[in-house]
């Protein structure tokens, strides 16, 4: 094991370890193939999927291994109405995937969402809710949590989408109340009310923004 992967494995651990003090499970895994992996043993075969947009979930492949599963997904959908739709059936649905904008080493999600859909999924409906996030998204404390959240993710996701936001033409959060805003609700997860429903997979690899 490298310095780098050895300092990734211990800092996990630290994250894991206050995870689970806020009643929500952990996992390390050293490379997203074992995410993936992981991922697929916490979910139980016929179960109902959906996601919140994620490059994480892109990036890792996982969204493709999902063929015994009953899938929802709104990329797939023919019309606004169906779009719509998916967004609902997610709070009733066994699993809910997403990753996360920045998670503290005590233990704790930040994530700023526009549509709100992703968030909302997170705090309450889905069964189960499995977060995956690179090591890159850990921070010192909820402070640094935001500032990573408003300019490691978000400026890039909205250059992604293509919004009509002032980060989007400067590369820079504005702190914006643009019609286009993706930063319209931040939540903090401090603590799961149901002991292990969310389940959060940190990778030791760079993943998503």
């Amino acid at each position: 094991m490298t310095p780098k992967k050895e300092y990734y494995n211990l800092l996990a651990q630290k994250v894991i370890t206050n995870l689970e003090k806020r009643n929500m499970e952990g996992y390390y895994a050293d490379t997203a193939e074992k995410a993936v992996e992981i991922a697929l043993s916490l979910m139980k075969e016929g179960s109902s999927v959906t996601w919140g947009g994620s490059m994480t979930l892109d990036e890792i492949g996982l969204k493709d291994k999902l063929d015994k599963y009953t899938v929802y997904d709104r990329a797939k959908a023919s019309s606004p109405e169906e779009v719509s739709e998916i967004y609902k059936k997610a709070f009733s649905c066994n699993i809910f995937l997403m990753s996360t904008n920045a998670i503290t080493v005590d233990g704790e999600l930040l994530n700023i969402d526009g549509t709100g859909n992703r968030v909302a999924a997170l705090i309450y409906g889905p069964e189960n809710v499995i977060v995956i996030a690179g090591i890159n998204k850990v921070t010192d404390n909820i402070e640094s949590a935001y500032k990573r959240a408003r300019s490691d993710a978000s400026v890039p996701n909205a250059i992604r989408l293509d919004m009509n936001t002032p980060c989007k033409a400067t590369g820079v959060c504005r702190d914006c109340t643009s019609p286009d805003c993706i930063c319209c609700q931040v939540v903090v997860t401090r603590y799961s009310r149901i002991k292990g429903r969310i389940k959060v997979i940190l990778v030791g690899e760079s993943l998503g923004f």
